[in-house]
């Protein structure tokens, strides 16, 4: 079972414990969160020109959005008011600024009946961002842009939090990822050939739990959920913004979910930036990471 935890007061250091254990955390919009959905909405109407962003797919060849995505989703990522507003969705929702490490913003897109989903707007199957050398104690964070309807948003699949799923993350390392495969993403129009951990038996996607929130509210996961894209039959592409979080002190007390079927190695702690000053994870973290990653599979 997933409980579903709306705008809760409880603080975040027992949040965090909930998420560990699988629960899902939702909130309204904040100042912060609307302030990042307005800078969204700013890049994505320059992007587009005329165009209603979200049907824009019925009136564009598929390369064509592809490579509109390929431009218009780094400039989000890299803008410099995404380091300022990320700690303050995070302040206005509990998080110990001085404590918590967060990455990069992304833009996603899910495209409506099939158009693109793979490479720029990749569709995920049922995953785990820890068969992905993500570290069990990452969050979660996702927020939409528009408007979103259960057709278009995102599944949780609750009888596999603890439950092991036969998958390919023993092939996944974060470093050679990185090295042959993320910039290759907007090549990907047709079909997507990269090797991504999926299951590798066959996953029961019901029951299922699909959440709705509001434009600019906010989603919170824990990393070790199996969660899937939700097939787009909404007639509408969906845009929303993801990060991830994490607690240094849960960091280096290896406090965090279970893992009950990663065998990845690597890590992307490196990733992550401090929210008070932007100084990165400590190395010495990442490379303890990498070691016990490497013993669980040796």
């Amino acid at each position: 079972m997933t409980t579903v935890f709306s705008n809760s007061v409880v603080d975040d250091d027992t949040r965090r414990g909930l998420l560990y254990e699988g629960k899902v955390f939702t909130y309204s919009a904040t100042p912060a969160s609307k302030e990042l959905v307005g800078l969204a909405h700013q890049l994505i109407s320059e992007a587009f020109g005329g165009r209603d962003p979200e049907t824009a797919q019925f009136d564009m060849p598929v390369e064509e959005f592809a490579a509109l995505l390929a431009g218009l989703k780094p400039r989000f990522i890299h803008h410099p008011r995404c380091k300022e507003l990320l700690p303050a969705v995070l302040a206005d929702l509990g998080c110990p600024l001085d404590r918590t490490y967060f990455d990069v913003p992304r833009l996603r897109t899910s495209t409506s009946n099939d158009y693109l989903t793979s490479g720029i707007s990749y569709a995920f199957h049922p995953h785990r961002d820890c068969w992905y050398s993500a570290p069990f104690n990452q969050l979660n964070w996702w927020i939409p842009i528009y408007p979103v309807v259960p057709e278009n948003v995102m599944a949780f699949h609750p009888k596999y939090f603890d439950r092991p799923v036969r998958n390919g993350s023993a092939r996944y390392d974060y470093a050679e990822w990185n090295r042959t495969s993320r910039l290759s993403a907007a090549q990907h129009v047709r079909s997507d050939t990269r090797e991504q951990p999926r299951p590798e038996e066959p996953v029961e996607l019901d029951p299922q739990v699909r959440v709705v929130p509001e434009p600019g509210g906010v989603m919170l996961f824990s990393g070790a959920q199996l969660h899937s894209t939700v097939p787009n039959t909404s007639g509408r592409t969906r845009f929303s913004i993801d990060f991830r979080t994490v607690n240094i002190d849960d960091v280096r007390a290896r406090r965090g979910a279970a893992n009950v079927d990663a065998a990845c190695t690597g890590t992307t702690l490196r990733d992550f930036v401090r929210c008070t000053d932007l100084d990165p994870m400590p190395e010495e973290l990442a490379l303890e990471y990498e070691a016990e990653a490497l013993a669980r599979v040796s």
